[in-house]
C-alpha cells in the first residue's frame, strides 16, 4: 500500500490513464475527483460490496421455486381465476 498526503488541489497519477484530484477538505472529509477511462467502473467500496453480494444471492436462488411461489401467491390473492385455469386446461 502507499500511502500519499495531499492538499486541496493537489492530485495523484495511476498509470497514464487516471487522476485522483483532491477537491476539497473540510474537517475529517476528503472530497476526491477522479478522471479515468468511461470503460472502467468506478464505485465506493461499500456500494462495490453490495453489489457482489447480491449477485452471490441471486446465484444461489432457486428460479423454480420463485415460480411456485408466485404463481401460489396469485392463487391465494384470486382463488376463483385458478379454478377457471384448471378448467381450461
Amino acid at each position: 500500500m502507499l500511502i500519499l498526503t495531499r492538499k486541496k488541489g493537489e492530485s495523484i497519477k495511476i498509470g497514464d490513464d487516471i487522476e485522483i484530484f483532491v477537491t476539497d477538505v473540510k474537517g475529517d472529509k476528503v472530497r476526491i475527483g477522479i478522471s479515468a477511462p468511461e470503460h472502467m467502473k468506478i464505485s465506493r467500496t461499500e456500494l462495490y460490496l453490495t453489489v457482489e453480494n447480491n449477485k452471490e444471492a441471486v446465484d444461489k436462488v432457486d428460479l423454480l421455486k420463485v415460480f411456485q411461489l408466485s404463481r401460489n401467491l396469485r392463487t391465494f390473492e384470486n382463488p376463483a381465476d385458478e379454478e377457471e385455469r384448471d378448467e381450461e386446461v
